[in-house]
């Protein structure tokens, strides 16, 4: 009897192969900009603009990369990215000797990310175990979450935003350039990228990943401990938006209690659009940075070209809807094979 699995040839490669198509669409994109907007576009300080604009989304898609891919979701990471950054920025206020943040030195600002990533790393860590331990379902879980960060993150504050931002962190973090006027923020949210990229593709923690995605249940058969490991996917998305947290705080100076609050769609549409299935079991983190830069791209092509803001929101619904949609299909041929 013949064992030979029958090869796949090129064009089936190129089909099944996601990544390669949204990077076309992306290039595409940029393409058609540049050509509508030569002045403006393609140039250096637009791109510039464009990933310091997109390092704080990507940071909180890495970790929404890794939820999804279980068959999960994570509705609170822009609540939690607000309440991380008033954590800090009060926490900053409140030790700082002279009552002025804004001349902190670097130990405070230590102290700063510490309560950042910690205090995102609590609501993921109570996220996880509520829907590994408790066995309840994470939309309901993180929609529960999304409301209680956003007022304890009110709390905290009292409503106002804190703007006693440390300078030294404003001109270090939030506008600081290194190798070769690389914004810091931008290496911040590579280097997040590359770690996360590599821990999903080439460690049992990644395969585990994918494995409780495809089927939890013979994950657990075959020895893999799905609960624990819910709750550090969980916990690792909630420290990665206290890190979001921290960068968003260096950028803008101030807490933005107002804003963040479509980060959490903005997230999931970047990660759905990069190839990663809803349905859990499939997806890359390179997959998620060219998905996240596809609705950036879109909304600062739009803003240069003059077209109506109200159009946005709707080329990226489509752009989604299109992803869902590929997704299916391929699904469905999968599963004919």
């Amino acid at each position: 009897m013949s064992t030979d699995i029958p090869r796949r040839t090129l064009r089936q490669r190129l089909a099944g192969a996601s990544t390669i198509w949204i990077g076309v669409v992306l290039v595409a994109l940029c393409v058609v900009f540049s050509i509508l907007r030569p002045d403006a576009f393609p140039t250096r300080f637009t791109f510039q603009t464009l990933l310091i604009e997109t390092s704080v989304l990507l940071v909180l898609s890495v970790g929404m990369t890794f939820v999804i891919i279980t068959s999960g979701i994570d509705l609170s990471v822009g609540m939690v990215l607000i309440f991380s950054g008033a954590l800090s920025a009060k926490s900053m206020e409140w030790l700082s000797p002279a009552e002025d943040a804004t001349h902190a030195g670097w130990g405070l600002i230590a102290l700063g990310f510490l309560f950042s990533v910690a205090g995102g790393g609590l609501w993921g860590l109570l996220n996880g175990f509520l829907v590994a331990k408790a066995k309840i379902p994470p939309l309901i879980v993180t929609l529960g979450a999304l409301g209680a960060a956003l007022g304890a993150a009110q709390l905290v504050t009292g409503g106002v935003d804190t703007r006693t931002v440390p300078e030294k962190l404003r001109d270090s973090l939030g506008f600081g350039t290194s190798l070769g006027g690389i914004p810091n923020l931008v290496l911040v949210a590579v280097a997040v990228t590359a770690v996360a990229a590599w821990a999903l593709r080439t460690t049992r923690f990644g395969r585990h990943t994918y494995a409780i995605g495809s089927n939890a249940e013979a994950a657990r058969r075959a020895g893999i401990p799905v609960t624990r490991h819910l709750i550090t996917i969980y916990l690792i998305t909630g420290l990665l938006a206290g890190l979001a947290g921290f960068m968003n705080l260096a950028y803008f100076g101030t807490t933005t209690i107002s804003g963040h609050g479509t980060d959490n769609l903005d997230a999931i549409a970047g990660v759905v659009i990069g190839g990663t299935s809803l349905f859990g079991g499939v997806g890359s983190v390179i997959g998620t940075v060219i998905g996240v830069f596809i609705p950036s791209v879109l909304r600062k092509g739009f803003r240069i070209a003059e077209v109506p803001v109200f159009w946005q929101p709707i080329a990226v619904g489509v752009v989604l809807v299109a992803a869902v949609w590929f997704d299916q299909v391929r699904r469905r041929a999968r599963d004919r094979r």
